[in-house]
């Protein structure tokens, strides 16, 4: 009776962490990436790394991409999010390797996409983004970076130059045990419709942008 209990609560046992599920080959207008696909089993997420070149374990150039539905996809000029990623794949294809972590989840910092869509409506009635996310009741950022740290690992990744103006990433990349030997900006230049948004980024989340500094004519 004990060896059946114990082989049922093996079988039981829930996973955890990040595992590999497919490697696959990716070409893109930005060049020729492979798409690694893992499941996050803490949260249920499909997650995807776009590697180009062959990595090494250091200096690796690294993007952590928050998923952005309407910046990516649709190009809404909300936020710089599309602009960004575009940058990225660029720069590592540029530098010859490098990778990309897409990370999904991470809808409107974490609060999910119709909570985005939500504060998006508050902000156009003049809040800002910090102060919309707290009128509905939900944190300021969500985000963990746990999983997109545990892809790193996976992937032989010891230490990054990570392209981000957040240094809340860098942070928790060190926490996770990944080291950033360089933060590399990732600065977009600005428009009317997400100045006001980037420079509360800069004000109430601590961002560094320092291009905003020479657009004081944009409102």
């Amino acid at each position: 009776m004990t060896d059946k209990i114990g082989v049922l609560g093996k079988k039981s046992a829930k996973r955890t962490g990040v595992e590999r599920i497919v490697n696959a080959p990716l070409p893109t207008v930005y060049g020729q990436f492979r798409a690694v696909g893992y499941i996050d089993h803490d949260r249920g997420d499909e997650q995807v790394a776009l590697v180009h070149g062959e990595i090494g374990a250091d200096d690796v150039l690294t993007r952590l991409h928050s998923e952005c539905l309407t910046g990516d996809a649709f190009g809404s000029q909300h936020c710089e999010c599309g602009d960004q990623l575009a940058s990225a794949l660029k720069a590592v294809v540029a530098e010859g390797s490098g990778i990309v972590v897409y990370l999904r989840g991470h809808e409107g910092r974490g609060i999910g996409l119709l909570a985005k869509l939500r504060a998006m409506a508050l902000q156009a009635e003049g809040l800002d983004t910090v102060e919309a996310n707290l009128a509905l009741g939900l944190p300021v950022d969500a985000r963990d970076y746990g999983v997109a740290a545990g892809i790193l690992h996976d992937l032989g990744v010891n230490s990054v130059r990570l392209m981000s103006n957040n240094p809340r990433k860098r942070e928790a990349l060190v926490q996770h045990g990944i080291e950033v030997a360089e933060t590399v900006p990732l600065l977009i230049p600005p428009c009317e419709s997400n100045i006001t948004y980037l420079r509360t980024k800069r004000e109430r989340l601590d961002h560094v942008l320092p291009h905003l500094d020479a657009l004081a004519h944009l409102s």
